[in-house]
């Protein structure tokens, strides 16, 4: 499912696929050439090494650099793997997309996949009174100080 995604993903980067009727996403060509270049991936390794350089006490500190290196990928394995396996479903998506609310808080709200793929707009990924999306307070934090605003 994974490497499919990232398939998918590919294609449309590269133009080879077109998005779906219903995708309404935001295109910025220019910013989507510059970040996949390896260039601004080395910029980051480095900004990495740069912020352990600067903070880390003890050597021992710098074991946690492949952590940082690879939380990306993990997370979005974590997510996709996750959030079409385990958990519960709210609404009949005519996918595998599950809710993983054990993990949720872990991933920030990430694993409420069944809610978003139904509500893909929506800022608030909760919809049962037992869910919470922590992710969702944050945001209304930011839109409270001016940093985003949302569309209501």
């Amino acid at each position: 499912m994974m490497w499919n995604t990232l398939r998918v993903y590919l294609d449309i980067f590269s133009g080879k696929r077109k998005p779906g009727p219903d995708d309404d996403y935001p295109r910025w060509d220019a910013f989507d050439r510059l970040a996949d270049g390896a260039l601004p991936r080395a910029a980051f390794g480095a900004g990495y090494v740069a912020f352990y350089a600067h903070f880390a006490t003890e050597w021992w500190m710098y074991l946690f650099l492949p952590v940082h290196f690879l939380m990306g990928p993990v997370h979005g394995a974590i997510v996709n793997w996750c959030g079409h396996k385990y958990g519960y479903a709210n609404f009949d998506n005519r996918d595998r997309s599950r809710n993983t609310f054990f993990a949720d808080l872990l991933t920030m709200g990430e694993l409420m996949q069944n809610n978003h793929h139904r509500f893909g707009k929506r800022v608030n990924f909760a919809v049962r009174w037992f869910e919470f999306d922590p992710t969702y307070p944050l945001i209304r934090a930011l839109e409270r100080f001016g940093v985003v605003r949302l569309n209501s």
